[in-house]
């Protein structure tokens, strides 16, 4: 642990030394502490693997260079005597599902989501801890004792390794009820347990669905029946569409449990993802019509980037994003967005009509609404002088037999 190989040593062509400053944490294979980089003087976290790699040249530890995060999902909620905001809660489970639906959609699987391997900073979520992933187009059986128990779907429980990727979603259910509860679900002690924790709160699975899992050499599918308490039970106070979403994750079938990217369009995440859209507008009005970015400064326009990531639509296109294209690229049109359209001028037909010139001095009375006066009160009268006005009567139609 004196020094360690950063993943740039290609790059760098040669070895990067760390000042080892405390250790964060330790899991099954590998130890992570806190670094400082001799180089640059910017921490990191350093994560060793304990297994030693050999070779005909040298041998040594594998050691990885890592982004050095604030403190992972269980460090924030672990003591907190208060729930957290449900804002909050919306936002950390958005960008887990996020993350899950790009892991999923590139053929990769975590199989071992929980609130360890959840990293924060800055109110920015980040999963962690890729060891344990798996191909999505390898067939089962896989790996049987895979994923921390608490949070181990009951197809992963129930048979010798044929799970899919939908076990990372009941994952990602145990997690989210763990953020809002502030403990966790189902904390078994052993598998067994752990089933029957899962029974306790979402009653026992119909016969029909255990018949789709291969039967299992360590466990009978005898189980006794059970009604189970439900989840609005443990969480009274949770709203309807978080609730609405837990169930939805937290389902035995995994053929009909909910997936990472329909859930980021359940209903609970409305406003985010009206939220990213304002700030794609946002972002495409930077834009030239070409398709290139404007040739700005680069200070104005990260400033704008960064509004558009933040969400912060409020500020008016007009006054922000406007007067900066038309400084450094007036060749390009800005669409007017928020702008008030003026109504079109009506241009009456020439006439032989004379027109009416009306003179007037002197103070003229406001109008005024019975709502914002007494009986006792006047209106007030206003001075008003103006010049000569012309004002332009239109020609009547000739109707036939007269006006």
């Amino acid at each position: 642990m004196e020094r360690c190989v950063c993943f740039a040593l290609l790059r760098y062509r040669g070895l990067i030394y760390y000042k080892i400053i405390n250790k964060i944490g330790e899991g099954t294979f590998s130890e992570v502490v806190k670094a400082q980089s001799l180089k640059d003087g910017k921490y990191y976290a350093c994560k060793t693997m304990k297994q030693s790699l050999s070779s005909d040249k040298e041998s040594g530890t594998l050691s990885l260079i890592c982004e050095l995060m604030e403190m992972n999902i269980y460090e924030f909620i672990r003591g907190r005597q208060q729930p957290l905001p449900e804002s909050k809660i919306r936002h950390y489970m958005y960008q887990l599902c996020k993350s899950l639906d790009h892991m999923h959609s590139n053929g990769i699987f975590h199989r071992d989501v929980k609130p360890e391997n959840i990293l924060i900073k800055h109110d920015v979520l980040k999963l962690g801890d890729f060891g344990s992933c798996r191909s999505l187009h390898s067939k089962p059986p896989h790996t049987e004792y895979i994923s921390t128990r608490w949070y181990r779907a009951p197809e992963c429980l129930l048979t010798d390794g044929y799970y899919t990727h939908k076990m990372d979603m009941w994952s990602v259910g145990c997690v989210f009820y763990e953020i809002i509860s502030l403990s966790p679900l189902f904390p078994g002690s052993n598998e067994l347990d752990q089933v029957t924790k899962i029974h306790d709160v979402l009653g026992t699975p119909d016969n029909s669905l255990l018949q789709k899992f291969p039967q299992s050499r360590a466990m009978r599918f005898d189980f006794p029946l059970r009604k189970g308490s439900g989840i609005s039970q443990l969480i009274p106070n949770c709203s309807a569409p978080s609730l609405s979403l837990l169930y939805q994750m937290l389902t035995y079938d995994p053929e009909e449990r909910i997936g990472a990217r329909a859930a980021l369009q359940h209903i609970f995440f409305r406003e985010l993802r009206l939220a990213e859209r304002r700030a794609d507008s946002l972002r495409r009005a930077i834009v030239t019509v070409e398709g290139g970015e404007s040739s700005g400064t680069p200070n104005s326009v990260d400033h704008l980037r960064r509004m558009a990531r933040q969400g912060r639509r409020q500020h008016n296109i007009k006054h922000v994003a406007e007067p900066l294209i038309r400084r450094n690229a007036p060749h390009v049109e800005l669409p007017k967005l928020n702008v008030v359209v003026p109504a079109p001028q009506i241009t009456y037909p020439v006439s032989t009509v004379p027109v009416l010139t009306i003179t007037h001095r002197g103070s003229l009375p406001a109008i005024t609404s019975k709502k914002c006066h007494s009986r006792l009160a006047k209106p007030r009268d206003e001075s008003h002088c103006s010049a000569f006005k012309t004002y332009y009567m239109p020609p009547l139609d000739r109707k036939p037999g007269g006006y």
